[in-house]
């Protein structure tokens, strides 16, 4: 009996004492996409991402044009067609034919590299970046005590009351300021040039 009520109390004060424990963790929240977007070096690195988007783009409109110039005069010269001509216009046509599926084969592999590019530049300045503002939320959620730091802008946090926001912390070990304004992402997530 003597063993069974020392067995009840240990429990007891091993349940209290988790209780007590886990009532003082702390809890707080930071938005890291709109900290990743106000530090400099993204600012920067969006500007190069801009400028790769913008030649790649250049790039492929000088193919299309080419493309459609192509294909404008095969519609010249179909229409001109006529039947004294007729053995001509179609040895034209088809050395045209030939010509605007090698265009639009070039404009597919250019695309194709053109993402590969962009998305091998996005992964080669952003992940610093990441590293380096992922590393700024665990130094403040380690100084300030924090058992748990919940990502708002992850869109896994559905609903949230209390807990600290630890944005300003985050803004501040970083250096940026607290009236400074996220940048727009030149290139979309997927890595695709814009049209």
């Amino acid at each position: 009996m003597k063993n069974l009520f020392r067995s009840v109390a240990l429990v007891a004060v091993v349940f209290l004492g988790v209780q007590h424990v886990n009532a003082q963790q702390k809890i707080g929240h930071v938005n890291a996409d709109e900290i990743f977007q106000l530090t400099p070096e993204f600012k920067t690195a969006n500007d190069q991402l801009r400028t790769l988007n913008e030649t790649k783009t250049k790039e492929l409109q000088g193919m299309y044009e080419e493309f459609q110039k192509k294909q404008s005069d095969a519609n010249e010269k179909y229409r001109s067609r006529s039947e004294a001509n007729k053995e001509t216009i179609d040895a034209e046509l088809q050395v045209l034919g030939q010509e605007l599926q090698n265009i639009e084969q070039r404009i597919q592999e250019v695309q194709r590299v053109a993402q590969e590019d962009l998305q091998k530049k996005q992964q080669e300045l952003l992940t610093p970046i990441q590293t380096k503002v992922l590393n700024a939320i665990n130094s403040v959620a380690k100084e300030k005590g924090y058992a748990y730091v919940l990502d708002t802008s992850a869109g896994n946090v559905i609903y949230f009351q209390g807990g600290e926001d630890i944005s300003m912390d985050v803004r501040s070990k970083l250096g940026i300021s607290a009236d400074a304004q996220p940048v727009t992402p030149a290139v979309p997530a997927a890595g695709q040039p814009q049209q």
